[in-house]
C-alpha cells in the first residue's frame, strides 16, 4: 500500500535539520526536533483521550467514552498565529486525523455550521477564541479542548506518551477540509488530500520559488487557518527546512519591526498588507532586508507593487489560487520571467488554461489571448466538496476545475485574472459571498430588498456595500450597519449602505450587480 502523510512535512526536517530553528513566536524558539517531539506528544494525547480520568468525565457528562481521535476523524482547529496552531495542526495529522480550520472571524452560529457540516468530533480552540468556540461546540454537540497556557489540551499533552511516529495514511485520504462558499453563499467543505497538500508545498518550495535558501526566514502574518498562510507560509517553508516567524495579529508597524529584528528574508501577504506596509515604511526607523515577497488572495495593483518594491528593495511575485487548488496554481517565477499585473505561469505539474464559460457540460479550451473562464487541472485539484457530489460534478468537468474566474493567457504564457463570473467579494484577502450577507440582512425587520456588492477600495482591495431599496419602515444606514456587525463575521459585514428606488433587473429578473458596481464605484471616487 502506498502511503503519504502531510505530517511528513515537519517530520522530515526534524531528522535532517534537528537543531535548526523551525519556529519563532515572541520569545519562543523551537528547533525542528523540539517542535516535532511536542507534536508527537500532543498526538499521543489526542489519540488517547478516551482513557482513564477522561473516560469517567465523558461518561458522567453523557458523552460516551470513545473520545480519542482515530484515523480519519475530523478535528476542528480554531486558533490564531501562535505556537499552538502548528503544534495542534501537525498533532492532528500525526494522529491520523483530518484538520478542519475554523475562521477566527466567524460568529458562533457560523462556526456551528462548520462543525456540523464537517462532522467534526472535536474542536481545539485557543483561549482567545474560547467564548465563541464554547457556544459553537455546545450547540453542535462537539467536544471542546482549549489550547494555550493552562489549557486542557496542554494538560493532557503533559500526561501523554508520545506516538513513535505519525500514523500511516494513503495519498488520497483527506488531510484538511477548507470551508468555502459557492455562489449560493452556503458553506462547502473543500476536501484536500495528503497528496494535494504535500505536492503543493513541495512544488511551491522547490519549483516556484527561484533562489530559495534553506536559511530563509519567513514571516507568517497571514492567518494560518487560511489556505494561503497554511500552505505557502507554513507548509512550503518547512518543506524547505526554513524558519517560520509567527505574527499573531498583523499590524504594519509591528510587522516591519519584527521582520527587522528577526532578519526575515521573505514576506507573504494579500494586497491590503502591501498597501499598509508601504505607508508604514515611511515612518519606520529600521527596515528589514527582504529578498522576495509573494502576493495573492486578490489582484495586487501594479502601482502598489512598484511602491513596495521601491520602499523595501524586494521583488514581489504575484500568484493565484483557490482553496480547491491547495491553493497555489500559478505564480510569477524569476527563472521563467515575471510580468507585473499577471499571476505568472502554472506550478510544475499543474495546467492552467482558459475555457469557454458558456459550455457547462464540457471543457472547450480557447486560443491564447482570448477571454474566458480560468480552468485548472493537476495534483493540486481537490478531491471534492464534502457530502456534495452534485456541486463537485459541476466544479470538476473533464478533469478540470472550473474556477468561475474570468481571465486570459497571453502568447508568452502569462496568466491574467480579469474578472469573476461569480459575485465573490475579496476584502482584505478574505472571501465574502454576497448571497450569505444578503440572507442575513434580510432577516432584519423592515428590510425586504438588498443586493450586496464589492467596490474597489485602496486599502482592502474591495469594500462591501449593501444596496437597499428605500421605502417606509426601512431601517437607517446606521441600523443596517450595526445589524450586520452583530450577525456577521468581522470580515463580512457591509461598511457602507446605499439606498435606491429599485434594483436593476435583467430579462430573467436577476439583479444586475454589474450595473450597481459601476454606479457605486464611480460614486466613491
Amino acid at each position: 500500500m502506498t502511503s503519504l502523510s502531510l505530517a511528513s512535512i515537519l517530520a522530515e526536517p526534524a531528522w535532517r535539520r534537528p537543531d535548526h530553528i523551525a519556529l519563532i513566536e515572541g520569545d519562543h524558539r523551537l528547533t525542528f526536533a523540539e517542535l516535532w517531539q511536542q507534536v508527537l506528544q500532543q498526538a499521543g494525547a489526542l489519540a488517547g483521550q478516551g482513557e482513564d480520568a477522561e473516560q469517567g468525565r465523558s461518561a458522567k457528562e453523557g458523552r460516551g467514552t470513545e473520545t480519542g481521535i482515530k484515523p480519519g476523524d475530523k478535528v476542528a482547529l480554531m486558533c490564531p498565529n501562535t505556537i499552538e496552531f502548528p503544534r495542534a495542526y501537525y498533532a492532528i495529522l500525526a494522529a491520523g486525523g483530518v484538520v478542519v480550520p475554523v475562521h477566527l472571524l466567524l460568529t458562533a452560529d457560523e462556526a456551528e455550521t462548520v462543525l456540523r457540516d464537517s462532522g467534526a468530533s472535536l474542536l481545539i480552540a485557543h483561549a482567545m477564541c474560547a467564548e465563541t468556540a464554547a457556544k459553537a461546540a455546545e450547540r453542535a454537540g462537539v467536544r471542546l479542548l482549549t489550547a494555550g497556557p493552562d489549557g486542557r489540551l496542554e494538560e493532557l499533552t503533559e500526561q501523554a506518551t508520545p506516538l513513535p511516529t505519525f500514523v500511516t495514511r494513503k495519498p488520497e485520504d483527506p488531510a484538511v477540509i477548507f470551508y468555502t462558499s459557492g455562489t449560493t453563499g452556503t458553506p462547502k467543505g473543500a476536501v484536500l488530500s495528503h497528496l494535494n497538500l504535500v505536492m503543493n508545498a513541495t512544488t511551491d518550495a522547490y519549483d516556484a520559488r527561484d533562489e530559495v535558501r534553506r536559511d530563509d526566514i519567513v514571516l507568517a502574518s497571514l492567518p494560518l487557518f487560511h489556505t494561503f498562510g497554511q500552505t505557502v507560509s507554513m507548509n512550503a517553508t518547512w518543506r524547505l527546512g526554513a524558519t517560520v516567524v509567527l505574527l499573531p495579529r498583523f499590524d504594519p508597524d509591528a510587522a516591519i519591526a519584527l521582520m527587522a529584528k528577526e532578519r526575515v528574508t521573505t514576506f507573504h501577504g494579500v494586497p491590503t498588507m502591501y498597501v499598509t506596509l508601504v505607508e508604514a515604511a515611511a515612518r519606520a526607523g529600521t527596515m528589514p532586508q527582504l529578498r522576495r515577497c509573494v502576493s495573492g488572495g486578490a489582484s495586487l495593483p501594479v502601482p502598489v507593487l512598484e511602491r513596495f518594491e521601491a520602499a523595501f528593495g524586494a521583488k514581489v511575485l504575484e500568484g493565484y489560487g483557490l482553496s480547491e487548488t491547495s491553493p497555489v496554481a500559478s505564480v510569477n517565477q524569476l527563472s521563467i520571467g515575471t510580468r507585473a499585473g499577471t499571476v505568472g505561469h502554472p506550478l510544475w505539474g499543474v495546467d492552467v488554461e482558459v475555457a469557454d464559460p458558456d459550455v457547462l457540460d464540457a471543457i472547450r479550451l480557447l486560443p491564447r489571448g482570448e477571454l474566458g473562464e480560468i480552468v485548472i487541472r493537476g495534483h493540486n485539484v481537490f478531491t471534492g466538496y464534502l457530502g456534495r457530489p452534485e456541486a463537485t460534478a459541476a466544479a470538476v468537468v473533464d478533469g478540470w476545475f472550473r474556477t468561475g474566474d474570468l481571465g486570459r493567457r497571453d502568447a508568452d504564457g502569462f496568466i491574467s485574472i480579469v474578472d469573476r463570473t461569480k459575485d465573490l467579494i475579496i476584502r482584505g484577502g478574505f472571501n465574502v459571498y454576497p448571497r450569505e450577507v444578503e440572507d442575513t440582512l434580510l432577516r432584519m425587520p423592515g428590510l425586504t430588498e438588498v443586493a450586496v456588492i464589492g467596490v474597489p477600495d485602496d486599502v482592502h482591495g474591495e469594500e462591501i456595500v449593501a444596496v437597499v431599496v428605500a421605502g417606509a419602515g426601512v431601517p437607517s444606514a446606521e441600523e443596517i450597519l450595526a445589524y450586520g456587525d452583530e450577525h456577521l463575521g468581522r470580515h463580512k459585514y457591509p461598511r457602507r449602505v446605499e439606498f435606491v428606488d429599485a434594483l436593476p433587473l435583467g430579462p430573467s429578473h436577476k439583479v444586475l450587480k454589474r450595473e450597481l458596481r459601476d454606479r457605486f464605484s464611480k460614486s466613491a471616487d
